[in-house]
């Protein structure tokens, strides 16, 4: 069983009870349940459907200690929840188990309990690493910090390879009718499932961050405010936030701002947030930064500040960053945003504070308006050689309609707009539509039409939009990948035939590979997609990240081309 049931509530002093935060504010964990006897293979968002939207359960968060395990934890909002959920979970029959739920104990907080551990020298004592605190910052944020950039890229290189190498050994296992011609394709390929080309970067590989997200917190070793990045996550006893000046990635315009914002922290009568406690203020500094344009995003939880003081707050701020000490900054936007206790799925609104409300970036020469919240690639001159890439892979013509999937703002479409003459995006979050909408009208570009919703629920009807026999399919999803549902809609429409996937996490998106080449079922419709050609692009130099582009194409065109 897990750590969590294995814990006693016992009451202590507050500063040493792991359950202290229970007292101070709501918590989830006060009403949690075990659900016990599930079945071998099971999905965590399928079992969520399963308790929100069949058996109508208000539950709050999953926690699953592994994948496929035979337990789960479910917290929910309040005690007549928990109880409702006991009474319709026990004896339900789920994919042939019979499910139990019972009360389970709240999990303890990590920061107290990581800190208990450490004084009573406890088996589970981690030493204190003896590297500076600067050293472990690179180690955490820039991995790859103390090689050179050619054997970085090698090394990515060989990681793609290695996806791509399981990817094959997959594919091959789950489609038995592909198997003689992912053999061909291997042998072809050096023992790959396609061509994959040399990974691609650009030379500025230094300051190409335009967007980073600092936390405001305590230095470890000076006991100091500070801005910067969090040394680990709070799961695993880690509060110490640590200073980003001598970090590479992070371009000399956002330093001087996070040296003056925190030189403004410094001196101001309000404290920082303290994660163990939920007490204080100052939480994070968000930057977007663009060729002389700089936004400041000031994340502030108001615990019970009044109206006069937050609005004195923002008064102080942004003549800090005009007339102030932090003029020098060039700062041409501000926002305000107050961060309290996240809800799941719940956006937290901003409000504009000075200056303008947009930066513009330029993308393949055509200017794009980026609000504080939309997504745009976080290294530009990269992003120009992603795009690139992804339309030399489709290879569009003036005959082809191309249907961005996930289109955000609108900038993959928009830079195919000038080679098709048909872009249908589609977006799940409004205001990035209406940003994508808005891009379209600032570049001229009448070739184009967005759609708000679900890749999931509109992508059918999206597709059946195209006046073109060509389709080609452009999907750049969140890290997770894309939606079960979402794949099982790009095997369904018929008239999609090429598949360009760009993934920023290739681990992850590797189900989404595997089910788009899955034989033919009751859930998976019309044929398969099979890859043809890969490359990874180094958006992202000193870490271990990359994206992978991958070309897919519909396996009756490679039968019909090998016929």
């Amino acid at each position: 069983m897990s750590n969590e049931k294995a814990e006693e509530n016992v009451p202590n002093k507050d500063g040493d009870n792991p359950y202290a935060y229970l007292e101070r504010d709501f918590s989830s964990e006060s009403f949690k349940i075990e659900v016990k006897n599930l079945p071998k293979y099971y999905g965590i968002n399928e079992f969520r459907k399963l308790l929100n939207e069949k058996l109508k359960l208000a539950s709050n968060k999953i926690k699953s200690p592994r994948q496929n395990c035979s337990y789960i934890f479910v917290c929910f909002r309040n005690e007549e929840d928990r109880q409702n959920a006991i009474n319709t979970i026990t004896n339900y029959k789920w994919k042939g188990k019979v499910l139990n739920a019972i009360k389970a104990k709240p999990a303890p907080d990590p920061l107290v309990k990581k800190r208990k551990d450490t004084e009573e020298n406890s088996p589970n004592k981690k030493i204190k690493s003896d590297k500076p605190l600067l050293e472990r910052l690179k180690d955490s944020t820039i991995p790859f910090w103390n090689i050179t950039y050619n054997q970085q890229l090698e090394e990515k290189q060989k990681t793609i390879r290695d996806i791509l190498i399981k990817f094959g050994n997959n594919l091959s296992h789950q489609n038995n009718s592909l198997q003689k011609w992912i053999e061909k394709q291997k042998l072809k390929h050096n023992g790959l499932p396609c061509e994959l080309l040399q990974i691609r970067s650009v030379d500025k590989i230094e300051g190409y961050r335009n967007k980073c997200e600092f936390s405001v917190g305590i230095n470890e070793e000076t006991n100091e405010k500070t801005v910067g990045f969090r040394m680990g996550c709070y799961a695993n006893g880690i509060t110490s936030v640590g200073p980003i000046q001598d970090l590479c990635h992070i371009p000399e315009t956002m330093k001087l701002a996070v040296k003056y914002y925190e030189d403004f922290v410094k001196s101001y009568d309000l404290e920082v947030f303290n994660p163990e406690k939920q007490t204080g203020h100052f939480r994070q500094l968000s930057i977007r930064s663009a060729p002389e344009q700089l936004m400041l995003v000031f994340g502030i939880h108001p615990q019970d500040l009044n109206a006069e003081k937050v609005a004195k707050f923002k008064e102080d701020v942004v003549e800090f960053f005009t007339t102030g000490l932090g003029g020098g900054c060039g700062v041409t936007s501000m926002y305000y945003q107050e961060i309290t206790k996240r809800v799941s799925g719940e956006d937290l609104p901003l409000e504009h504070l000075y200056g303008e409300t947009h930066i513009k970036e330029t993308l393949l020469d055509l200017t794009f308006k980026v609000s504080p919240k939309a997504f745009f690639q976080i290294n530009t001159p990269a992003a120009e050689v992603l795009y690139k890439t992804a339309i030399e892979l489709a290879k569009p013509t003036q005959q082809s309609t191309v249907v961005d999937i996930c289109c955000g703002t609108g900038t993959i479409g928009l830079c195919f707009s000038k080679i098709c003459n048909q872009i249908i995006g589609l977006e799940l979050i409004p205001e990035a539509v209406e940003d994508a909408k808005e891009n379209a009208k600032l570049n001229n570009i009448e070739n184009v039409e967005f759609f708000t919703g679900k890749a999931e629920d509109i992508l059918a009807s999206v597709c059946y939009r195209a006046t073109n026999d060509d389709v080609i399919g452009i999907v750049d999803p969140p890290r997770a990948g894309l939606h079960q549902r979402a794949v099982t809609q790009l095997r369904k429409v018929r008239n999609l035939k090429k598949l360009v996937f760009i993934a920023c996490n290739p681990h992850a998106a590797m189900k989404n590979f595997i089910d788009l080449g899955r034989p033919i079922s009751k859930t998976l419709q019309e044929e398969c997609f099979v890859p043809i050609k890969a490359v990874a692009v180094d958006m992202f130099p000193f870490t271990k990240h990359c994206e992978l582009v991958i070309y897919f194409e519909r396996w009756d065109i490679i039968e019909n081309e090998m016929n």
